[in-house]
């Protein structure tokens, strides 16, 4: 499962293409759908008004907001948003150098007119054009794409996971629960480093006979096991220490991450840690690119988004959770934790 000679060379390109995939998509739909330059321009406008007047929903619109601030297309100030000198002057009609008829004439792309669809429902898009159309969540029931998928997560969580385990001391821990933890590979790693830890992964099927396919085949089978159970439909299994919730919470809405959190907060022990581990954007949500153009990634395929370190750390606080702390790992990838009152 862990491959322990890790490359000296860094895959950190091959991410940035995957996780961009269709940042340019909701730049084009922006432009050539929506017109939202000029709208901007003639309106500056708070992230309310512009719902309503373009008929955008709340949530792919705050990551379209975010992705523009970071490539500095537009700025805010006082909750309004406001066009930036580039944007007026290569993306305004009243500019002799206006691109948007450029820019809007890839519109008819079938993934930009997708992103249409997903801006104005506010609901994912049909997994990667799968002729079943399902959406992620669906498509993670059947088994041949869940094992596809699974595969790929294993890939990039062996690289990540050695920055995961490098940001978070568990030496005091003894029993990590590896929440929606896909193969386990992530909490395999933090087994490997910590020898007083024993874990499990909590997984729904098909995934769970995936990861316990993998983790009979490794050396750690005997510090590790996989607890099947849906994290929406049963309880969280008690008598753990830890919880592990790495690229999970940015699959789901708000109001699904306050039930997982505090699904978390009433099964874990006293003195606990829970820890989330992702992508974040900045708390004034201006960047990075990187994680900006991720967020587009999953507002367009999930129910979710990248969300803030502040966003994070507000939702811990509500829960129950204190001594919240935010660590970056590697490749743009972040930890926030909280532990629960003794």
């Amino acid at each position: 499962m862990i491959k322990k000679n890790v490359p000296i060379t860094s895959p950190e390109l091959i991410f940035r293409l995957r996780d961009s995939s269709f940042a340019n998509d909701l730049f084009i739909a922006a432009v050539g759908y929506f017109d939202f330059f000029n709208f901007i321009r003639k309106h500056p406008s708070d992230i309310e008004g512009i719902s309503r007047s373009l008929k955008i929903k709340k949530r792919p619109l705050d990551v379209m907001l975010t992705l523009f601030k970071a490539y500095g297309f537009i700025e805010e100030k006082d909750n309004r948003f406001y066009l930036s000198d580039i944007a007026d002057d290569y993306l305004s009609s009243k500019s002799f150098f206006d691109l948007s008829y450029y820019v809007g004439s890839l519109k008819d792309r079938p993934a930009c007119m997708e992103m249409r669809k997903v801006l104005i429902t506010g609901k994912p898009a049909d997994w990667a054009a799968i002729k079943k159309r399902e959406d992620w969540a669906t498509s993670m029931e059947n088994i041949d794409f869940a094992r596809s998928y699974s595969s790929g997560v294993n890939g990039r969580g062996a690289y990540l996971a050695k920055g995961l385990a490098n940001a978070v001391d568990l030496s005091k821990y003894k029993k990590l629960l590896d929440i929606g933890g896909s193969t386990g590979i992530y909490s395999a790693t933090l087994l490997e480093k910590y020898p007083n830890l024993k874990a499990a992964v909590f997984e729904k099927p098909p995934v769970n006979k995936i990861a316990e396919f993998l983790i009979k085949k490794s050396r750690l089978k005997d510090r590790i096991n996989v607890i099947t159970g849906n994290m929406f439909k049963e309880n969280f299994p008690e008598n753990y220490d830890v919880h592990l919730l790495s690229h999970v919470v940015h699959d789901w809405d708000f109001d699904k991450i306050r039930y997982i959190l505090e699904s978390s907060y009433k099964s874990l022990n006293p003195g606990g840690m829970v820890i989330i581990h992702g992508v974040h954007i900045s708390e004034d949500k201006t960047g990075p690119v990187s994680a900006a153009e991720y967020s587009v990634l999953l507002m367009f395929l999930t129910e979710g988004k990248c969300y803030s370190i502040l966003e994070m750390k507000q939702v811990l606080k509500e829960t129950g959770f204190r001594d919240i702390i935010y660590r970056p790992t590697i490749l743009n990838r972040s930890i926030v934790t909280g532990i629960k009152s003794v």
